[in-house]
């Protein structure tokens, strides 16, 4: 099945689903114009724009559909979609649907993506992030934290495993935890290595799979680190150098 150009014409920008016809889960979602959902739903790589780093899990999932003897389904969600627009209603759906294998969240999930009254509270009265740290830091998005104020589950979530330079990281002083553009905990990087279940055998999770990224082990920044970059309550980020977009990394001085 493919749009016809006239139809494709018609269409303009879309944002659609991938759906796992097994479990009728919804796996990925995207944006495109033109007859790409099918060529997306095809499992077809070489995609121009396409974000590589979203094709292994997304490709994984599309064989173990078609090793099954079925197809892909897909769903267009909205269809003539402003330029300006298209970014942000792919966000949205990509915030609908949790356990996707798009590999970060849409544009702007972790500056207005999901929040309760708690988080937009907190980010809009929090005090503000300095606008020109003086240390060699890494950022990372560590959205999925459940309790902002468990400093072992924070410091278990930000140390593994990310898609990054190690040269780039090894170069840091600290690694700053940040939630939906407030920054919840510091740390000292002591090991940067990669994400083996050898490297990371106190972690359940770290399997194996992921040992093509990076993690750290290290301790928490003394008190009056913590105390400059996260406070009592945390300190939001309001400096477009350093808020998170797209990537979940992002690096300062390094």
């Amino acid at each position: 099945m493919r749009f016809s150009e006239e139809v494709c014409e018609r269409l303009g920008n879309y944002v659609y689903r991938l759906i796992d016809p097994r479990n009728g889960e919804t796996f990925y979602v995207g944006k495109g114009r033109n007859n790409r959902v099918f060529d997306h739903a095809a499992g077809a790589v070489g995609l121009a724009n396409d974000d590589s780093p979203t094709l292994g899990s997304k490709l994984d999932r599309i064989r173990a559909i078609k090793n099954a003897g079925l197809d892909v389904l897909h769903v267009i969600h909205r269809h003539e979609i402003p330029d300006a627009a298209v970014f942000e209603v792919e966000a949205a759906l990509i915030d609908a649907y949790p356990g996707l294998t798009n590999i970060q969240g849409g544009h702007a999930s972790s500056d207005r993506g999901p929040m309760n009254h708690v988080e937009l509270l907190d980010k809009y009265s929090l005090p503000t992030f300095s606008q020109n740290p003086e240390h060699k830091l890494v950022l990372i998005n560590i959205n999925k934290l459940e309790d902002r104020f468990d400093r072992q589950a924070i410091y278990n979530l930000v140390r593994y495993c990310w898609r990054i330079s190690r040269s780039r990281a090894e170069r840091a002083e600290y690694v700053l935890a940040v939630v939906r553009g407030v920054v919840v905990g510091a740390f000292i990087p002591e090991k940067w290595m990669s994400a083996t279940s050898e490297n990371f055998s106190d972690l359940p999770y770290a399997d194996g799979s992921e040992a093509h990224r990076i993690g750290f082990t290290g301790v928490e920044a003394p008190g009056n680190i913590w105390d400059l970059y996260v406070g009592a309550r945390g300190k939001r980020i309001s400096d477009p150098q350093l808020k998170h977009s797209q990537n979940p990394v992002r690096f300062w001085n390094c």
